[in-house]
C-alpha cells in the first residue's frame, strides 16, 4: 500500500513508533496492528451498549457507539483512498475515538465531568487516550495497547494547555500550534459526517424528528428533491434513506475536493509540512454552512427534544448518585478499582464509570439503592 501513498500521509517509513518498542509486525502493517489491537480490546465490545442518542434499550435498529464508530472508519477510509493517505490509520483511529465515551452518550459525559470539575474534570478524547495508553490489561510487557504515536495523536483530537503538558510526546503539537496528521483530520470530519446523517436517520425513525420539518433544512431539502425526482413513487424509510445517501455522498465528495486544493496550494512535502501547515481537511464554504443549518436543527429537535431531555435527566442522576456513592465508601468499588482509589480516589472511579455500558450502570445503581436488588 505504502507504494500508492502521497509523499505527506503516516506510513511505517516515518511513524514516530510505540512508546514501549516492539518488532516490526509481520503480515501487515504498524497501522493494521493498531487496528486489530483497538477490534480485540475490551472497551471496544463495550461501544455495542453504550449510547450515540438513544439508550440501548429504546430500540434494536438505533446507532450506538460500536455501529458509529464503524461508520465512521468506512467513510474515513473512503475519503483516504482518494487523498492518498493512510486508510489503515484512518480506521485504527476512527474506530478508537470513542473507547473513552462514558454510558448515556454526552450527558454522562457532561455528568461525570461535573463530578470531577475539583479532580481534573473529565474529557471523553483525554479518556480514550487513557483506555488505550493505561487501562486496558491484555499485554505482558506494558499496560494499554501500545499504539504507534500517530494513533494517539489522531484520538486526541483537542487538549487544554495544562493536559497537553502533561501527556509528553502526544501533547506537544497543542503547544507548539502544529497539526496531527492528514489522516487524522480525515478521521475528525468523517465523524462529523457520520453522526450528523445518521442522527437524522434515527431520528425520523424514532418519530422524535418531523418529516415535514426536516424536509424544510436545505441540505436535506436539496437531496431529497434529487430523490424524488429520480424515485417519484418513492416513500416511507427507502425515501429517507435514497436522502441520507445523497446527503452523505454529497459532504464525502466536497471534502475530497476542497481538501485536494487545500493541500495543492499548501504543497506539503513531507508529514512534516503538513505539520506546519495550517488544517488541510475541509469542507467548502458553501456546504460548512449547510452542515451548520442541519446541526443547528438537530439541536433544536432531536437533541433537546422532551424525551431525549428525559434521558439525560435520568443519565446525570444515576452517574451522579454512584459517583456520590463510590466517593464516599470505596469498598463499594469491585477490587480491582478499589486497589486503584489508593492512589487517586476520585480518577479510579471516573475510569470505573467511563468504562460502563448503559445497561451496567443501571444494574450497579439498582444494586446499590433499591433493596430489593441483589
Amino acid at each position: 500500500m505504502s507504494a500508492d501513498l502521497a509523499p505527506y500521509a503516516a506510513s511505517d517509513a516515518n511513524t514516530r513508533g510505540r512508546t514501549f518498542s516492539e518488532a516490526a509486525p509481520a503480515g501487515r502493517s504498524e497501522f493494521q496492528r493498531d487496528r486489530d489491537r483497538i477490534i480485540h480490546s475490551t472497551a471496544f465490545r463495550r461501544l455495542e451498549y453504550k449510547t450515540q442518542v438513544f439508550v440501548n434499550h429504546e430500540g434494536d435498529l438505533f446507532r450506538t457507539r460500536l455501529t458509529h464508530s464503524i461508520e465512521v472508519a468506512q467513510i474515513g477510509r473512503s475519503i483516504a483512498r482518494n487523498l492518498r493517505l493512510n486508510e489503515e490509520l484512518v480506521e485504527a483511529i476512527a474506530l478508537a475515538h470513542d473507547l473513552g465515551h462514558t454510558p448515556f452518550g454526552h450527558a454522562g459525559q457532561e455528568e461525570l465531568d461535573a463530578c470531577m470539575r475539583d479532580y481534573g474534570g473529565f474529557e471523553h478524547n483525554l479518556q480514550s487516550l487513557r483506555v488505550v495508553d493505561i487501562l486496558e490489561e491484555r499485554y505482558a510487557e506494558f499496560d494499554g495497547l501500545n499504539l504507534t504515536f500517530e494513533a494517539r495523536e489522531g484520538i486526541l483530537k483537542h487538549c487544554s494547555p495544562g493536559n497537553a503538558a502533561a501527556l509528553g510526546d502526544v501533547g506537544e503539537r497543542f503547544l507548539r500550534g502544529e497539526q496531527p496528521t492528514l489522516e487524522a483530520q480525515v478521521t475528525n470530519l468523517a465523524d462529523e459526517i457520520a453522526y450528523n446523517n445518521h442522527d437524522v436517520d434515527d431520528g425520523l425513525r424514532s418519530g422524535l424528528v418531523e418529516f415535514e420539518e426536516i424536509a424544510e433544512v436545505g441540505v436535506f431539502a436539496r437531496h431529497l428533491a434529487m430523490a424524488r425526482s429520480q424515485y417519484p413513487n418513492l416513500a416511507g424509510r427507502r425515501l429517507i434513506h435514497e436522502t441520507v445517501r445523497r446527503m452523505i455522498n454529497t459532504l464525502v465528495l466536497d471534502l475530497i475536493e476542497q481538501s485536494s486544493r487545500n493541500i495543492a496550494a499548501a504543497n506539503p512535502l513531507s508529514l512534516a509540512d503538513v505539520r506546519r501547515a495550517g488544517l488541510l481537511i475541509s469542507f467548502s464554504p458553501a456546504v460548512r454552512a449547510e452542515q451548520q443549518e442541519l446541526k443547528a436543527f438537530l439541536r433544536r429537535a432531536l437533541y433537546r427534544h422532551y424525551r431525549v431531555m428525559r434521558t439525560t435527566y435520568k443519565a446525570r442522576y444515576i452517574l451522579h448518585r454512584l459517583f456520590d456513592a463510590f466517593m464516599s465508601d470505596t469498598r463499594l468499588l469491585p477490587p480491582q478499582f478499589q486497589e486503584k482509589s489508593r492512589e487517586d480516589k476520585p480518577r479510579a472511579i471516573a475510569d470505573y464509570l467511563a468504562g460502563m455500558t448503559d445497561r451496567y450502570a443501571n444494574r450497579e445503581y439498582r444494586r446499590l439503592f433499591d433493596v430489593e436488588e441483589v
